[in-house]
């Protein structure tokens, strides 16, 4: 895999919330609003980035037996100090995201990549898995955020849509109108993302019980009757 393939899989093929379904929870409550999106899905990636970096230069110095403890440890660092820029710099930001932004220590995106691909690969491809991952994420959230805000709110980044300012539906601020967007999106990309699996031919010379079967020599079964 090049690096231009591990960067583009985050966003699509292994998408962190519409195809693995990682991170439900952080999703569907900072998805109201377009800039509370934005800005999760920006503090994830520095957070994803950061730990991915250094999990992967670490990966030969950590013990095993207690790698998932130190994976947390060093997580848990990289949140502190984002939450404390977000305070100092973004301070309507921290208020509006509350307590989601110290919860990304427990976001299973953060930790399933230090596991899977950060403990296992170099620091460059790691780094490059993590900005994937993380585009990934905040495209995901900034689809949803836009669905609900626009329909539900009649906004945009808070400007008014002429139209649906005065067409809300307001349902879709709240959290069934979080579970139907979600849900809407995840078919969208069962549908038209995903690899639809290719028909094998099956023939009689791989099957087990061709020995017992009374078609065999005389044209075989067919693909539709050997997947029944």
């Amino acid at each position: 895999m090049n690096q231009l393939q591990n960067f583009s899989k985050g966003l699509i093929k292994e998408n962190p919330v519409l195809v693995l379904v990682l991170g439900t929870c952080p999703t569907l409550a900072t998805s109201t609003s377009v800039s509370n999106a934005l800005g999760m899905g920006a503090a994830a990636t520095i957070v994803l980035l950061c730990s991915n970096i250094v999990i992967s230069a670490l990966r030969k110095v950590i013990p095993d037996k207690v790698r998932i403890p130190c994976y947390i440890v060093l997580i848990a660092g990289f949140v502190t100090m984002v939450q404390m820029l977000v305070k100092a710099f973004a301070p309507a930001l921290d208020q509006s995201l509350g307590i989601f932004l110290p919860l990304i220590v427990v976001n299973c995106i953060i930790l399933g990549r230090a596991e899977m691909f950060a403990n296992k690969n170099t620091v460059l491809s790691s780094a490059v898995d993590a900005v994937g991952m993380g585009a990934g994420f905040t495209l995901a959230l900034t689809l949803m955020a836009t669905i609900r805000e626009a329909f539900g709110n009649g906004t945009f980044l808070g400007m008014e849509i002429p139209v649906l300012v005065d067409n809300k539906i307001s349902i879709l601020t709240m959290a069934p109108g979080g579970f139907f967007v979600f849900g809407l999106l995840i078919a969208m990309m069962n549908k038209f993302a995903k690899n639809k699996p290719k028909k094998k031919d099956f023939g009689c010379q791989n099957c087990p019980q061709a020995a017992a079967c009374g078609r065999a020599g005389k044209g075989g079964c067919d693909t539709a009757e050997v997947a029944k």
